[in-house]
């Protein structure tokens, strides 16, 4: 029996591996199986990956199977090693982070399969992979240069607060040096900045939140390093009275990157100005392409590092462009499904 395994971010699927894998070449009507094993579901980028990846996987008659990694690096690693024994094929990785990655793609190579890597990169280029990333500090610069520019119409200078994710996640970091490239440009328009800690927990940002804009209440523009966490930032300012839509008098200028449905809710609802955009459906077409036609040439350590642009979904291009954006999408069918 032949088999893919795909390592990532999802929702369980009641479909299990059969045991007794044969060797590499194909099951008896030919198809390919895919043994999806979980990193875990984080957020709804990660089910919308999921949802692009296995829908991908399916139109070209691949059978999906997945295995559930509850973030825990090692326990991802006994399962890519279970998968090299049973004789996958090819393996696609969403890995915990970028330092156990590498040692994922090296065990990937030493057995002499193909491993595509999807949205995490690997920490370094050491072992070769096929890599789609998305260009996160270029993308968080085009939202913010779009808040900037909403930033002018006020008049004086504006206090900026951005909410920083973990910065041992390289995401992070050039999410953060996205919004500095913009505040650094703009010396004359920016005070100094406020950074309040997330670690990519919803508690911790809201705690951290609170006491900064206890301490700065007059704080202009805020900037989340995830769409996630703009629940966190709503309750903080309904607190002080500063939710407000734009064109209300002490509208404060919101802004982020991912593309969820929240961020597109409320971009709908004039709360939010701008959100970085990762097209996760551009990421997950020209990784698993590259995949199946490494596959399918016998390649066993393909290299090929692929970079999503993105784009900035603001206000100004929201009639355009809201269709391009994933949390956009997602919002509308479930809007279609619900009628």
């Amino acid at each position: 029996m032949r088999w893919i395994c795909i390592f990532g971010v999802t929702i369980v699927l009641a479909v299990l591996c059969v045991a007794g894998c044969r060797d590499r070449g194909g099951s008896d009507d030919g198809s390919l199986t895919v043994c999806f094993a979980l990193q875990d579901l984080e957020t709804e980028f990660w089910v919308a990956s999921h949802e692009a990846i296995t829908q991908t996987l399916r139109k070209k008659g691949i059978r999906v199977v997945e295995r559930n990694g509850n973030e825990d690096a090692n326990r991802q690693l006994e399962q890519i090693r279970d998968a090299i024994a049973q004789g996958v094929d090819g393996i696609v990785l969403i890995p915990q982070d970028g330092e156990s990655a590498v040692t994922i793609v090296g065990e990937a190579n030493r057995a002499g399969i193909p491993i595509a890597v999807f949205n995490r990169p690997p920490a370094n280029r050491s072992h070769p992979a096929l890599v789609v990333f998305a260009d996160n500090e270029s993308i968080s610069e085009k939202a913010m240069t779009y808040m900037a520019a909403e930033a002018k119409k006020l008049g004086g200078k504006v206090k900026p607060l951005i909410i920083v994710g973990d910065l041992g996640d390289r995401n992070a970091v050039a999410r953060r040096q996205g919004f500095y490239n913009v505040i650094e440009a703009n010396p004359d328009l920016f005070e100094k900045p406020i950074e309040v800690p997330s670690k990519w927990d919803s508690t911790t940002a809201l705690a951290n939140l609170e006491a900064a804009m206890q301490s700065n209440s007059d704080v202009g523009l805020i900037f989340t390093s995830s769409d996630f966490l703009y629940p966190q930032v709503k309750a903080v300012l309904e607190s002080f009275g500063k939710w407000k839509p734009r064109g209300e008098d002490g509208h404060i200028i919101l802004g982020g990157i991912d593309g969820d449905t929240t961020a597109c809710r409320w971009m709908r609802d004039g709360y939010v100005d701008a959100t970085g955009v990762q097209d996760l459906y551009y990421e997950s077409e020209i990784l698993l392409e590259a995949l199946i036609a490494a596959m399918e040439a016998g390649e066993a350590t393909p290299e090929k590092w692929m970079e999503d642009p993105g784009f900035a979904l603001t206000q100004a291009n929201l009639a355009e462009r809201a269709s391009d954006m994933w949390g956009c999408r997602l919002q509308d069918e479930s809007a279609d499904a619900g009628q």
